[in-house]
Parts: structure tokens; C-alpha cells; sequence
């Protein structure tokens, strides 16, 4: 059963490699604080600023979250503790970081 959570986890990891070539290009200034989250906001920045989807996987690859934001503030209060995968989407650019809630 633990390989399967393993195969499960990689599998979800590489999500964030497949897609083509321009989509799964780094936004540009690209920055998220704090990580680890401990107070339950985290903040996401980024060189346009642009609204921004935001994606949150667990390590099972279930989605837990899907919003937007337009600013740089996201909320995670709600989310357990734990170890999570964020993709953000902005203007057809991707980024996809581990995300460590606390």
C-alpha cells in the first residue's frame, strides 16, 4: 500500500512537468512566503501581479483547493497540516511548488 501512495505522490509531482512547453514555463518573479505556513496566510508575488488561479493538491493528488486571487494574499487557515502541491497559473505561465502547512 505505501507504494502506491509513492507512485501516487510522483505521479502527481510530474503534473506539473507535462504539460507543453509554453505553459509550463516559470512565472516570472516568481516568489511564495513564508513556507513552511504557520499562521495560515501565505503570499504570492509575482513580476505582473496579475489575478492568479491557484490549484492545492495533497500528496495523494486529490485537489483541495482551487481559487483565484487578485492580490497576493491567500488564505490557508482551513487546510490541515501537512505537506501539499501548489500550482499557480497566471496569464498561460505555470509555477508548481511543495507547499508545508504547519
Amino acid at each position: 500500500m505505501k507504494h502506491l501512495y509513492l507512485v501516487l505522490f510522483f505521479f502527481v509531482c510530474s503534473l506539473g512537468f507535462s504539460q507543453n512547453s509554453q505553459a509550463s514555463a516559470d512565472i516570472d518573479g516568481f516568489k511564495l512566503y513564508p513556507n513552511p505556513v504557520t499562521y495560515g496566510k501565505v503570499f504570492i508575488e509575482t513580476s505582473n501581479n496579475s489575478p492568479k488561479q491557484i490549484l492545492i493538491f495533497d500528496v495523494l493528488g486529490t485537489q483541495v483547493l482551487k481559487t483565484t486571487i487578485l492580490g497576493k494574499e491567500l488564505n490557508l487557515s482551513n487546510l490541515d497540516k501537512g505537506v501539499y502541491i501548489l500550482r499557480v497559473v497566471e496569464n498561460n505561465k505555470v509555477a508548481t511548488r511543495k507547499l508545508i502547512i504547519k
